[in-house]
């Protein structure tokens, strides 16, 4: 099975990683900011028609732009897109996809060099005491050859660039994905069994290095629902990649699964992991998943929406907080008409936006 994680093309500066949080801070941005701070603490990304609806936090309890504890960049593709459409007359249009480049998105710092897209971000989030959110993707033998094919061209290669990653990010406040795909891929069979022990060993220490840092939290990325449907399958080999010091491991990243399902899951999940906690991807979960019979139904799927706004406001204990990591708009491939993968996609993201309920 193989992963699809969205990422941008490699760039030198401002890259994201492919196959698969500044405004002036109010009370309630400072409870927000302290609310994160006290938190306790895709692929076979095969998807599947969840039996539960979609449920969000009450409409009072997603953070609006204005008010989140994360950093939002205002020269995003979405922000760039709305100026440009408000430049054309495309104001209907333009105010539709407001919804995205007002929200914080996650940064996929690049392959070759993570530190000037860090550096940027944590510069800009600094005055309001914003919190980052950062995607580190580049493990050796990345996504099994596969859409997001790539990573470290070895494990050395990959310690040099973690901490890169790590020092960019010094004392700021972040919260980082780690390695999307990397755990459930050793799960499924994908990754070959020669790389195991190597991906556990560079996890495990990646891990510790981030946690050096005195603000930020880490999760472990461990798949969907419908990728490994079983929780009990990714308990060891979650342990062994060390999510026991790390803050807890993240789920739905890329995908579609509803937050119902998710967080199901992830209770079950947590149980066998000593209550370990967990963050969701819900970016573009707001319609829920295709069927399990359409053709590649994880890539560019039609009809699907927005999902729940980024904020620490779950309504869970054991849920940190809602995440947008994919970055809604960007293609997941060349499938259903769209482009490379991470290349940004106009007519898709305005389809999620004016899709959305929230």
């Amino acid at each position: 099975m193989s992963g699809r994680r969205p990422h941008r093309p490699f760039r030198t500066s401002r890259a994201l990683g492919a196959y698969r949080l500044t405004r002036t801070v109010a009370a309630a941005t400072v409870a927000a900011v302290l609310a994160l701070t006290a938190l306790g603490c895709a692929s076979a990304r095969q998807t599947g028609r969840s039996t539960a609806g979609q449920a969000s936090p009450p409409a009072d309890a997603a953070d609006s732009g204005a008010a989140s504890p994360f950093w939002i960049d205002p020269e995003s593709d979405a922000a760039r897109q709305v100026k440009l459409w408000e430049k054309q007359g495309r104001a209907a249009d333009a105010k539709a996809l407001r919804r995205i480049s007002e929200r914080a998105v996650a940064h996929w710092p690049a392959d070759e060099d993570p530190v000037p897209e860090i550096r940027r971000a944590v510069r800009h989030a600094a005055p309001g005491k914003r919190t980052v959110v950062l995607v580190a993707y580049n493990i050796p033998h990345r996504d099994c050859g596969l859409y997001s094919a790539g990573g470290a061209r070895d494990a050395q290669s990959y310690r040099d660039w973690l901490g890169s990653f790590a020092d960019a990010i010094g004392d700021a406040r972040a919260i980082v994905i780690l390695e999307p795909d990397a755990v459930p891929h050793l799960v499924d069979g994908c990754t070959p069994a020669q790389h195991h022990a190597e991906r556990y060993e560079l996890l495990s220490q990646a891990i510790v290095r981030l946690k050096r840092l005195p603000h930020t939290r880490v999760y472990l990325d461990a798949g969907n629902p419908e990728w490994i449907s079983n929780p009990a399958r990714l308990t060891e080999p979650l342990r062994r990649a060390g999510v026991k010091t790390a803050d807890g491991f993240s789920l739905n990243v890329s995908n579609f699964q509803t937050n119902e399902t998710v967080k199901a899951f992830g209770t079950r999940l947590s149980g066998m992991l000593d209550g370990a906690h967990f963050t969701v991807d819900t970016s573009r979960n707001g319609a829920g998943p295709l069927p399990k019979d359409r053709n590649q139904p994880w890539c560019n799927p039609p009809g699907r929406a927005l999902g729940t706004p980024p904020t620490t406001n779950t309504g869970n204990e054991l849920l940190d907080a809602y995440l947008w990591i994919k970055r809604p708009g960007e293609s997941d491939g060349p499938c259903r008409g769209g482009p490379a993968a991470g290349t940004w996609w106009p007519d898709y993201a305005l389809g999620l936006a004016r899709r959305t309920k929230l």
